[in-house]
């Protein structure tokens, strides 16, 4: 079975790693160029690109420009979400919204500093 990465298209490369590594415990594995980034956690591997910065980050046929933000994400579990959120605000984390509680457990979503989400999710 080959690798599964995600794809998220960031502001700034440089301002999103520490981001990933510091506050949610990714690892760099790669930094080649200033548009682009290859991030791991566990099996997940985390590909980031600036808008115009290598293929994935060029225009559409259209003149559509990749771009940061939307609804899809990635979804980490934690182990106490409550936790979690404290650290993350104190240092300095935005979110969209408060903690919520669904039929499987407790989430919440963290934004990357280009406004891409991230769901916390704590099962129950």
């Amino acid at each position: 079975m080959s690798k599964i990465s995600v794809r998220y298209i960031v502001s700034d490369v440089d301002a999103a790693i520490p981001f990933y590594t510091d506050m949610l415990d990714f690892k760099l594995d790669m930094h080649p160029a200033p548009g682009f980034a290859s991030l791991s956690r566990g099996d997940l591997q985390l590909l980031l690109n600036r808008p115009g910065a290598g293929g994935a980050g060029q225009a559409m046929a259209g003149g559509q420009l990749p771009a940061p933000g939307g609804w899809n994400r990635i979804q980490i579990e934690v182990k106490d979400l409550e936790v979690t959120v404290k650290k993350l605000k104190s240092a300095g984390a935005r979110f969209r919204n408060e903690i919520v509680t669904g039929n499987g457990g407790k989430q919440i979503l963290i934004e990357d500093p280009s406004g891409n989400p991230i769901e916390l999710f704590q099962p129950f």
